[in-house]
């Protein structure tokens, strides 16, 4: 016996109030339909199903929701999610003073609209609604540059985000060897992102602001990722049966510098909005299977800019709020990951440790020595 399941409420009504979704024009919705947002077992469920389930369940957040989040961001500081694991207490884990957030990407993935979208959404204190990023303008000179973006426009805000350059899809390799490094080396305000070719264009102007940058800005651990992919993108490229932009991006959210920092990296699609609905819903589908990923577990399909080339802010009350919630997840990623601050008796433990190991190494060099000597002292009685 088939289970009856419906998303509306008791009086019949639709649980969510928004004007239009993009996903309720899909054939499989009416099935969905059917579903309660509380059914129990979401097991029996197909992918196609979890995830008209879960973008039901942000409609219906949307609305409160947004503004409830708004203010949680508006008054975090680094280390507010933390919780205590093992009697370790929050003054003794190594919390830096502002979180950290990566955006990376292939170019044209949509990680400079994101950065505006957040702007728009989040920095609402300011008298502009919202700043354009430099590395959206058409100058070669500024998209070289990491640039770091207060969204919030506060200067007591706990966290920044960072705008990466795009990464090439013909050079996933040199894309990977960069990432690892700013996971393992950090980054900071105007770095230089130099990619093949750059080196010939170049200037002894812009080589001396590298070298000043250095030590002007501040040196930021990275805490957490958002890896941005442009979805019609990969749909039109799987269409026409190149599949390299997929598996790059797999690549990219599989790398293992990525994974040792992030053990559940944020992907977020953009450039939704220019495929059908079928085409969007299948496609994420097919990208969440490649990635071996849960198509509802920290995947956000966000649309940035309406029909009319506006920013969406709050004409499109489910991507504003899927982008703050993202946000909201990626401090709760970094927060919960803070490592406990290295004390005196830790440090004295590890240099004891290595210094065994080296007395170790010595007297195994010396007794193999000793051994060789000691066979040829047999061949010669």
């Amino acid at each position: 016996m088939k289970s009856q399941i419906s998303f509306a409420d008791e009086d019949g009504c639709e649980s969510c109030s928004l004007p239009y979704c993009w996903w309720r024009a899909a054939s499989k919705f009416q099935e969905c339909a059917k579903l309660k947002l509380d059914f129990p077992d979401v097991s029996i469920l197909t992918p196609r199903l979890r995830l008209f389930r879960e973008l039901e369940r942000m409609a219906l957040i949307a609305p409160d929701g947004l503004n409830e989040l708004r203010h949680k961001l508006l008054g975090y500081r680094s280390g507010d999610f933390w919780v205590p694991v093992g009697g370790v207490k929050k003054e003794d884990t190594d919390i830096p003073p502002v979180n950290t957030i990566l955006l990376v990407g292939f170019s044209g993935s949509g990680k400079s609209s994101l950065i505006n979208l957040m702007y728009s959404i989040l920095g609402r204190s300011g008298l502009i609604p919202f700043a354009q990023t430099s590395s959206g303008s058409c100058s070669n000179y500024t998209t070289m540059y990491m640039e770091e973006h207060n969204v919030l426009r506060s200067m007591r805000s706990g966290f920044c985000v960072y705008d990466s350059r795009g990464f090439d899809y013909g050079r996933t390799r040199e894309a990977l060897e960069e990432l690892s490094s700013w996971m393992s080396e950090g980054v900071h305000h105007n770095q230089l992102c130099l990619r093949y070719g750059d080196c010939d264009t170049m200037t002894d102007d812009m080589e001396n602001d590298v070298m000043r940058s250095s030590s002007e800005f501040v040196q930021r651990q990275v805490n957490c990722v958002m890896v941005v992919a442009n979805i019609a993108e990969i749909y039109n490229a799987l269409k026409a049966g190149d599949s390299k932009p997929l598996q790059s991006i797999r690549q990219l959210f599989c790398c293992p510098a990525l994974r040792k920092s992030n053990e559940n990296p944020l992907l977020i699609l953009t450039h939704g909005d220019l495929l059908s609905t079928e085409e969007r819903i299948d496609c994420r589908l097919k990208i969440c299977e490649c990635l071996d990923i849960s198509e509802i577990d920290g995947v956000y399909d966000i649309v940035c800019l309406t029909e009319y080339g506006f920013l969406v802010e709050e004409a499109d009350p489910v991507s504003a709020y899927a982008l703050t919630e993202a946000v909201y997840r990626t401090l709760l990623v970094s927060d919960r990951g803070h490592f406990p601050r290295k004390k005196f008796q830790d440090w004295a433990l590890l240099i004891s440790v290595w210094l065994i190991r080296f007395v170790g190494v010595c007297f195994g060099f010396v007794a193999d020595i000793c051994s060789k000597l000691g066979e040829k002292q047999k061949l010669r009685m």
